[in-house]
C-alpha cells in the first residue's frame, strides 16, 4: 500500500545534505581499501589474508566502540557527540595516510574504527529523530548515495592519486574533505535534544542493559548481523578480481566505479521513494533476488569484455542500494525514541563486526594465485547468496512487528 509522500522543510533539506556528506567521507574511507588492494598487496609485501586484516580490523575496533558507546548514546546532544566520533575519524585517517608499514596501517585503521564505526549510528538516529517513518526512506535514498558518490567522484579520483603519488595520498584527500564536513556539521546543524528528556535510567549501563535484553531488538540485531556478514564478503577483493580475473586494466577499474556510482547516484533517491510508497521489505526483497542473480553471474567470470563488466556491476550495486535503503529505513522504526541512540550503537557494532568476520572469512575462502588471479570466488558467491536468502525471511519478521507496532 502507497504511502502520502510529504515533502521535506527546509531544515531537514540542510540535515539530509549535511548527512549525506560526512557519510561519504566515511564510505569512502571505507571503500577505499578495495581498489587499493591491488596496490598494497604489491608495495606492503602482504598475502590476501593480511590484507583482509587491513579490512577486518577497522570492522572490530568499530564494534567495539560502539558497545562502549551504546550506554551513553542517548545521554548526550546528538550534535556534539556526532562532533567528537567525527574529530577522531579524520585523526585516524590522517594516520593512514602517514603510516609507513603495515603494522602502523593496522593501529590506524582500529584508530580511525574506533571513531568512524560510531558514527553512523549517530546519522541514524538524527534521521529517526527528525523524520518520520514514512519520510525515511527517502532520506535513506539521498544519504546511501553517498555510496554512489564515492564510487563516482571520490574512487576514481581516489584510485588516480594512488597510482601516481603512492597509497597514501588517497587518506590525505580523505582528511581534506573531512575537515570540511566537520566545518558544515559545527554551523549549520542544530542542536538535537528532544531525546534526553525521555531518558528513566540514570545509569549507562542499566540503559544499555535494557536495550539490549528486548525481544524485538535481539530479534533485529540477529537479522542486521547476518545482513552485514554477508554484505561484507566480496567487497575487499572486488578490485583485485577485476584486474586480476576479469582481465580489466587498472585505467578501465577507474572508469568502471565512475559508471557504476553515476547510475547508483541516480537510482539511489528513486529507490528511496519507491520504498516509501510500496513498502521496505517489498523493495527488499526484489533487491535481493537483483543481488543474488549478478552475484551468481559476477562470481564466475572469466576474462570478461569491459561493457559486460559494467553492466554486471551497475545492476549489482543497483540491487544493493536497494537492499541498503531499504533495510536501513525499516530498521530505523524498531527502537523507541528513549532507546533510539543505544540501539543504533550496538546495531552498527553487530553489523561492524559481522563485517569483519565476513571479510576475514573471505580472506580465508579466497586464494591468490601465482599468477595474480583469485581461486575460489565462486565459492564465495555461493555463501553470500545463503546468507541473503535467510534475511529475507528474518525481515520479514521485522515488518510484521514493525506494521503490528506502528512505529
Amino acid at each position: 500500500m502507497s504511502s502520502p509522500v510529504t515533502p521535506f522543510s527546509p531544515y531537514q533539506k540542510v540535515v539530509v545534505a549535511i548527512l549525506s556528506f560526512l557519510q561519504f567521507t566515511i564510505i569512502l574511507d571505507f571503500m577505499i581499501i578495495s581498489p587499493l588492494g591491488a596496490l598494497l598487496l604489491r608495495e606492503l609485501h602482504i598475502p590476501t589474508a593480511k590484507f583482509g586484516l587491513v579490512v577486518s580490523v577497522y570492522a572490530f575496533s568499530a564494534s567495539i566502540s560502539g558497545l562502549l558507546a551504546a550506554g551513553f548514546a542517548d545521554r548526550f546532544d546528538r550534535k556534539k557527540m556526532l562532533m567528537f566520533f567525527y574529530a577522531g575519524f579524520i585523526v585516524g585517517t590522517l594516520l593512514c595516510g602517514v603510516a609507513p608499514t603495515y603494522p602502523f596501517l593496522l593501529m590506524a585503521r582500529i584508530v580511525t574504527g574506533v571513531f568512524g564505526g560510531v558514527i553512523g549510528s549517530i546519522a541514524m538516529a538524527i534521521i529517526a529523530d527528525l523524520f518520520p517513518l514514512t519520510m525515511r526512506g527517502r532520506v535513506m535514498g539521498f544519504v546511501q548515495t553517498s555510496f554512489a558518490a564515492s564510487q563516482v567522484l571520490g574512487l576514481p579520483v581516489g584510485f588516480y592519486l594512488a597510482t601516481h603519488f603512492g597509497w597514501h595520498a588517497p587518506f590525505l584527500m580523505i582528511v581534506a574533505l573531512g575537515t570540511v564536513a566537520g566545518v558544515l556539521i559545527m554551523i549549520y546543524l542544530k542542536p538535537i535534544v528532544g531525546h534526553l528528556a525521555l531518558q528513566r535510567e540514570g545509569n549507562a549501563f542499566l540503559h544499555l542493559a535494557r536495550t539490549v535484553s528486548q525481544r524485538r531488538y535481539i530479534v533485529t540485531f540477529a537479522t542486521t548481523t547476518l545482513l552485514a556478514t554477508g554484505g561484507f564478503m566480496l567487497m575487499p577483493f572486488g578490485s583485485t578480481f577485476t584486474l586480476n580475473n576479469l582481465g580489466i586494466s587498472s585505467d578501465s577499474l577507474s572508469f568502471i566505479y565512475f559508471v557504476t556510482g553515476l547510475c547508483t547516484l541516480v537510482t539511489g533517491p528513486f529507490v528511496g521513494r519507491l520504498s516509501d510508497r510500496i513498502g521496505k521489505y517489498r523493495l527488499f526483497c526484489v533487491g535481493t533476488a537483483l543481488t543474488i542473480v549478478m552475484v551468481l553471474i559476477y562470481t564466475r567470470l572469466g576474462h570478461t569484455p569491459l561493457p559486460v563488466v559494467i553492466l554486471i556491476n551497475v545492476l549489482l550495486f543497483v540491487g544493493v542500494t536497494s537492499r541498503m535503503i531499504s533495510a536501513s529505513a525499516l530498521i530505523s522504526a524498531v527502537p523507541d525514541p528513549a532507546h533510539r541512540g543505544s540501539f543504533m550503537s550496538v546495531n552498527s557494532s553487530l553489523q561492524q563486526a559481522a563485517g569483519g568476520v565476513g571479510a576475514a572469512v573471505a580472506g580465508l575462502i579466497v586464494v591468490q594465485t601465482a599468477s595474480g588471479a583469485l581461486a575460489h570466488y565462486e565459492l564465495l558467491g555461493y555463501v553470500v547468496v545463503a546468507a541473503m536468502v535467510i534475511v529475507v525471511v528474518m525481515l520479514r519478521g521485522i515488518d510484521r512487528m514493525v506494521a503490528a507496532g506502528g512505529k
